[in-house]
């Protein structure tokens, strides 16, 4: 599988470039100039426009002398090379530009942000003889690589490196184990569980870049399946619920009621001042033991220093106001405190 960074695609774009500084070449540098002062700020409106413009570009590539007697590829050479020249020229206005798009991406990776604290394999009824977490890591690293980088088809190719890991561990899985691959059936859920454990940065604005701006010419075959499988991930993500986890509606509510306890929780503790002003001392046991939460579990009353102390006194106040928060919020699920802290156990 290609590399967004790889060698052919820095062969395509600096070609291109070559090209377009030749004196022969000052008509179509024109053009493209022109074209992108004529755009809009709208960027559904200028998707349609760039990909009419890509295809006008390949015509005038074919009839221009720099291109005479050119192969298929060479021409799908300096196609690409312009997408990504285009396409670099207008990121900063066609890339999560607008407030709709910046909402989408927050609220996208809010939920993958709590849905990472409890959701598990089971829960999308991945088999355990596909759990490979070397695998998935890998899938995870590709998938994240999506926001570093600015032309569709580079975006393009983290997502497909990101499936091929899958679809090679379904294969191998298959192969080593004589079971017959099940597909979407299995794909699927384990692209749903990789970008919950990704949640890659501005998900919802790197899809909707890539299906406008791409070239519609190259969006078919096995690039639309996965990338029409990670759209479809998205969705799960968004429109998730407790049926699709294989739970009880007020089970995931629960869940997702205490995950955003947690993440408020922490929000708190790293902008509170007890929570960064740890002494020498503290900071020590906390690296020694598995005890670390607890740095003075095993410490003498009259051992503490006038620092140490106003340290234990912040810490016992953070945990009366999560105390008070989850009660709160356990009352309002009229969810019993055993029912919560068998929840917590059963997560590894």
């Amino acid at each position: 599988m290609e590399s967004p960074s790889s060698a052919a695609s820095r062969v395509d774009f600096y070609g291109f470039l070559d090209r377009m500084r030749r004196p022969a070449a000052a008509g179509l540098f024109r053009s493209i100039k022109s074209f992108l002062a004529s755009l809009s700020l709208d960027a559904e409106v200028d998707g349609a426009r760039v990909q009419a413009f890509y295809a006008a570009m390949e015509a005038a590539f074919r009839e221009h002398p720099l291109w005479a007697n050119a192969t298929h590829q060479e021409i799908d050479h300096a196609l690409e090379g312009l997408e990504k020249y285009i396409m670099t020229k207008l990121f900063d206005r066609t890339f999560a530009a607008s407030a709709e798009d910046a909402a989408a991406d927050a609220e996208v990776s809010e939920r993958i942000g709590l849905l990472q604290r409890f959701v598990r394999p089971e829960h999308l009824d991945i088999p355990k003889v596909l759990h490979n977490e070397a695998s998935w890591l890998l899938a995870v690293k590709e998938l994240q690589k999506i926001n570093s980088f600015k032309s569709p088809r580079e975006k393009l190719l983290c997502v497909m490196s990101c499936c091929q890991v899958i679809n090679n561990l379904l294969l191998n899985a298959s192969m080593s184990n004589d079971r017959t691959p099940s597909g979407a059936d299995e794909f699927l859920p384990i692209l749903i569980y990789i970008t919950i454990k990704a949640n890659p940065p501005r998900l919802h604005s790197n899809l909707k870049f890539v299906q406008l701006f791409r070239r519609e010419t190259k969006l078919v075959s096995e690039v639309e399946y996965y990338l029409t499988n990670l759209i479809s991930a998205k969705m799960f993500i968004v429109n998730v619920d407790g049926h699709s986890l294989s739970m009880e509606d007020n089970e995931f509510q629960m869940h997702m009621e205490t995950a955003k306890l947690g993440t408020e929780i922490c929000v708190a503790s790293l902008s509170s001042p007890q929570g960064s002003a740890t002494s020498t001392r503290g900071l020590q046991k906390q690296t020694d033991t598995e005890g670390s939460r607890f740095p003075f579990m095993d410490s003498e009353t009259e051992s503490l220093t006038p620092a140490e102390l106003k340290q234990l006194h912040g810490l016992y106040r953070q945990v009366v106001t999560r105390y008070t928060s989850l009660s709160k919020a356990l009352r309002k699920l009229s969810i019993d405190e055993d029912q919560l802290l068998a929840s917590v156990d059963d997560d590894p």
